[in-house]
């Protein structure tokens, strides 16, 4: 991904630029603005199917009903089958680490080790090398597939995937301008946030957008210990709420024994941190585990909430050991640009500390053997800290679109970390054709997206899958 030619010379501005637009030969821009499925695309419930049986079989129904809430819900979950999609697509071949579900809720507001709030992306499941495109074009059609949700008509969807890809576009023309080093400090924090508030916004929507940043400064791992946790005989536990929390000691028969090996998962994940990090996870000991349903896309997959305490049952730290699978990114690469990893863990570790700007302090990565007897790849992180989500479902037209900006933009800074700016920029241009190609592009797959949603909702109205709402 570095901007080098193939000899490993360093290429001049120049050069990179005329990559950027070389490309353009082979994909033209405009070439973006249509989908249509392949003749021989994947069944989408199969490409369902194939993911959950991997997962816990208890949880799957849990995942399909969670995908029919919504076709927005659906699209959420639906990571494997737009890789499917955007795959066998000629692209770019201006490679970026790929967030790999660039789709509007996995932008939010985060806390920074510096404890300043900042946006960027929060999901790095299925992070890997790619062409630049596959995380615009999904980030895009979030916003087509939001709108819908909200009844908005077709020209105000356009405006918000437009004002999404346009951002993106502008930001990456900056940042094609900027020394190495700026580039990699850049960060959207609540001051810039806040500039951009005040020139696109009523006042009504500054006031509801400054209270989100506030709440979400509230949601720190103090409010997710009150939530989760109780006082019992034996000291703080982990309450139960089943099936979305489910405590160790409910799952066996016998849970002391299962005390080594979960010391062996947490020794395992202080080796993947920096000494100052593992002295820091040494002053806390293990209370309680718990099996926790996340997401919509995750649910099924393996994911534990870890209680460690300090000095006192009043001094804790929640860790969240999740499941780490290939990539659904990972069949539609050559693996020409990217590290092969032994560890998804640690590819998930990897890809989010390059492209997100603040990454958690405590996070790492181990292997494990799950319950089952089977060896497994986890990463690891702290379970809540400063933590805002959007609501795309209360916004009107002009906040969606002022939405879709600010992760326009995200997903540029992220890109442009681990890509070459001078030559996206370059591919992208001064004019707005790419914007134009990705508002059809958008639509499209939102209808594709709509057909898939229906074509779950049969099948579990045949009786092919179970889905379950708990």
């Amino acid at each position: 991904m570095a901007a080098g030619s193939s000899s490993g010379t360093p290429l001049s501005p120049a050069e990179r630029a005329a990559r950027g637009k070389d490309a353009r030969s082979r994909v033209p821009r405009a070439s973006h603005g249509r989908f249509e499925a392949a003749g021989d695309r994947p069944d989408p419930v199969g490409v369902i199917e194939r993911q959950s049986a991997t997962r816990l079989p208890e949880l799957v129904p849990v995942r399909h009903g969670r995908m029919l809430e919504s076709p927005f819900r659906f699209y959420r979950g639906a990571a494997a089958i737009m890789a499917a999609d955007l795959g066998p697509l000629p692209d770019t071949g201006l490679t970026v680490q790929l967030c790999g579900d660039a789709h509007l809720l996995n932008f939010r507001l985060l806390a920074s080790p510096e404890r300043r709030l900042v946006f960027d992306i929060n999901d790095f499941d299925e992070t890997h090398a790619g062409p630049f495109e596959w995380d615009v074009k999904r980030l895009a059609a979030s916003f087509a597939v939001a709108g819908r949700a909200n009844g908005f008509p077709v020209g105000k969807q356009n405006g918000a995937v437009r004002a999404c890809v346009e951002a993106y576009r502008l930001r990456m023309r900056e940042f094609a301008g900027m020394r190495t080093l700026d580039v990699w400090y850049a960060q959207d924090d609540a001051d810039r946030l806040r500039e951009l508030m005040a020139s696109s916004m009523n006042r009504a929507a500054r006031r509801r957008t400054a209270g989100a940043t506030e709440r979400a400064r509230t949601r720190t791992h103090l409010q997710a210990f009150a939530k989760l946790t109780r006082v019992s005989a034996d000291g703080r536990r982990i309450a139960p709420d089943p099936p979305l929390v489910t405590p160790l000691r409910d799952l066996l028969d016998d849970p002391s024994t299962e005390e080594e090996a979960l010391r062996e998962v947490l020794d395992g994940y202080a080796r993947s941190l920096s000494s100052e990090r593992r002295h820091l996870l040494g002053r806390y000991h293990l209370a309680d585990v718990a099996r926790k349903v996340v997401g919509v896309g995750s649910v099924g997959t393996r994911c534990w909430i870890v209680l460690l305490l300090g000095r006192d049952d009043g001094d804790p730290l929640l860790l969240q050991a999740k499941e780490a699978q290939e990539s659904v990114l990972a069949p539609y690469t050559d693996g020409a640009h990217h590290e092969r990893y032994d560890n998804q863990g640690r590819r998930v570790v990897a890809g989010q500390r390059l492209i997100q700007t603040t990454s958690d302090i405590l996070l790492g990565w181990t292997h494990a053997v799950g319950l089952d007897g089977r060896p497994r790849d986890f990463y690891v992180r702290q379970l809540r800290d400063w933590k805002g989500i959007a609501r795309p479902e209360t916004m009107d037209p002009g906040l969606l679109r002022l939405f879709a900006r600010l992760c326009g933009a995200s997903l540029a800074r992220a890109h442009a970390r681990s890509g070459d700016p001078v030559a996206i920029a370059a591919y992208l241009g001064r004019g707005d054709r790419f914007d134009r190609a990705l508002a059809g592009f958008a639509q499209d797959y939102a209808d594709r997206n709509q057909r898939d949603f229906e074509a779950l909702g049969e099948a579990v109205r045949s009786g092919r899958v179970r889905a379950e709402s708990p």
